[in-house]
């Protein structure tokens, strides 16, 4: 049995959820969002909250189940407070900074690399050594800093690169002579 399905997600007061089917449609003050329930789960909105249950006891029907509900409680999460990520740049004359709707980032490499910024997630450079993402879908929010690091992920042995925010580095040591 899921121990996270079984919990109803609660609605907050200033968000409106509505359950067509298989398609859940959360409205909150930062925005709406949609998910696409699998047909294993059943989904529906009793005393104010949106409840969860499996349509049989198969396996996948019970991993289905948890899964929606995080999904679900992600949506509500996201029109209330949203999401953020942070990343730090490491190493000598690495930087990022915003320019218009793209990302500049100068990582070591011969050229800049830019990276468009997509529709629902915006980004921040308080410092040229830090990046904040944030966004109403935590799902884009992740995969937009996921790619960022991936342009130069963090090496073992210095530590230079981008890397998020309180990430541990498992330093290597060098070679002896």
């Amino acid at each position: 049995m899921s121990r996270i399905g079984k919990k109803p997600v609660a609605i907050p007061a200033g968000v409106t959820a509505k359950v067509e089917g298989q398609k859940v449609s959360v409205k909150g003050a930062k925005g709406e969002l949609n998910f696409a329930v699998p047909d294993d789960v059943h989904v529906a909105i009793e005393d104010g909250a949106i409840k969860v249950d499996p349509r049989s006891e198969s396996k996948r029907a019970r991993a289905m189940w948890g899964m929606s509900r995080s999904m679900i409680n992600n949506l509500v999460a996201g029109v209330t407070a949203g999401f953020e990520k942070k990343l730090e740049i490491n190493g000598v004359g690495y930087r990022a900074a915003v320019a218009g709707k793209n990302l500049q980032l100068s990582l070591g490499y011969s050229h800049d690399v830019v990276y468009p910024i997509p529709a629902g997630v915006a980004i921040a450079t308080p410092k040229p050594t830090e990046i904040t993402i944030s966004g109403i879908d935590k799902r884009q929010v992740g995969q937009v800093a996921a790619e960022i690091r991936a342009f130069r992920g963090p090496e073992p042995y210095k530590g230079k690169g981008v890397k998020y925010a309180g990430e541990f580095i498992f330093r290597k040591e060098g070679k002896k002579k």
